[in-house]
């Protein structure tokens, strides 16, 4: 929202104005710029005051109903703005900056749909503004509407080619929708485009489309750029041990777990992970006691499923199957803990609970490669 200047003003005036209303308007003028020049510097309770003291003049003032409306979006009160912005567009329908500030409200509200609708109303204005444009295709994807998403990103891509909002934009809609491959297509571009200054983001997602891809080796060369660009960044860090651990490196992989767990001790997840590593490399005794610090946080159905992982292993079976039972009461749909608890009867030779285990299992009607390559190796 651009300040009011004198000509503004003048144009809005009567050509047979009293020099005492002249006085006021340039008064306004004043205080609405230098209102505006408070907002750029932050100076937000400053700005306001300015605003309020054109309100109490001009109760229909647009551009200090625009600010306030700015004002309170900067402080966070996004109920307060709506207010302010809805206000301004009953005195000044179409207003712009008064259209634009409330979609964005509406947005940061999580009301996607009002945010549309509003953002639609102001491409009647100006039907080729490409930051509307994109703000509408990212409300469609948040909405997960597929379809008329893709088509307006598709738009600003022909208005400007690789527009970074739009790839962007694009790559996340495919991400969404497990389109991987698609994603890969649209955030490439934007390392093609933008080479070394591409931002770090772009390059985590590139690689967690490859982690999804179980394409682990091809993720790692794009979360050691990411790490390059800022260390100690979690989404490279989790990236590279996830891969790590994909490729069979339990070793590597358990580096960035650590490397995480510095900064974040008491990340139960981490620390379950990086239990499955130890545990990956047969130190027993120190996966236990990542499992059991991640248990002493919060319960954990994988930190408990790895305590009983390591228990059949170490030939305390019935414990293993004792635990393993209590889980799948509480989690029956998780093939895991079907898969070790046949992996338990197993070990005591009983294939005929092990097969029960599985079949029980597929009864749920959930289709699971390792549930079925087990359960076929058993009555084969």
């Amino acid at each position: 929202m651009s300040e009011p200047t004198n000509k503004d003003l003048e144009q809005d005036s009567d050509a047979g104005m009293a020099p005492q209303q002249d006085s006021e308007l340039v008064e306004i003028a004043d205080l609405s710029k230098k209102g505006y020049q408070y907002l750029k510097e932050n100076r937000v309770g400053e700005a306001e005051h300015n605003f309020h003291k054109i309100i109490e003049r001009d109760p229909e003032n647009n551009y200090a109903l625009v600010g306030l409306g700015d004002a309170a979006r900067k402080r966070g009160a996004y109920r307060d703005a709506v207010d302010n912005y809805r206000k301004c567009l009953i005195y000044h329908p179409g207003n712009n900056y008064a259209l634009f500030g409330l979609a964005d409200c509406y947005k940061a509200l999580n009301q996607y749909q009002k945010a549309i609708e509003i953002w639609e109303q102001y491409l009647l204005h100006d039907n080729k503004n490409i930051t509307v444009l994109t703000r509408i295709a990212d409300a469609y994807r948040k909405v997960r509407d597929f379809r008329k998403s893709k088509a307006i990103y598709l738009r600003v891509l022909e208005m400007e080619l690789d527009n970074p909002y739009a790839l962007i934009g694009l790559g996340h809609l495919h991400y969404d929708f497990k389109e991987y491959r698609d994603a890969l297509h649209y955030w490439q571009r934007m390392v093609d485009a933008q080479g070394d200054s591409v931002d770090i983001r772009v390059l985590t997602s590139i690689g967690n489309c490859y982690r999804k891809l179980k394409q682990f080796d091809l993720g790692i060369p794009y979360f050691d750029k990411a790490l390059a660009k800022e260390s100690g960044n979690f989404y490279a860090l989790f990236g590279l041990a996830d891969c790590y651990r994909g490729t069979s490196q339990p070793q590597r992989s358990l580096d960035y777990w650590n490397l995480i767990l510095d900064k974040d001790p008491k990340n139960k997840v981490i620390l379950t992970r990086a239990g499955d590593a130890l545990r990956s490399m047969d130190d027993f005794e120190k996966a236990v006691d990542y499992y059991e610090r991640a248990l002493n946080i919060e319960f954990d159905v994988y930190a408990v499923l790895g305590l009983a992982t390591i228990s059949r292993l170490q030939g305390k079976v019935q414990d293993a199957i004792d635990s393993l039972t209590r889980l799948v009461q509480n989690d029956g749909k998780n093939y895991r803990l079907h898969l070790e608890l046949a992996q338990c009867y197993l070990a005591t030779g009983d294939k005929r609970r092990a097969e029960e285990t599985l079949v029980e299992f597929q009864r749920l009607g959930i289709r699971n490669p390792h549930i079925i390559e087990l359960l076929a190796k058993i009555q084969a």
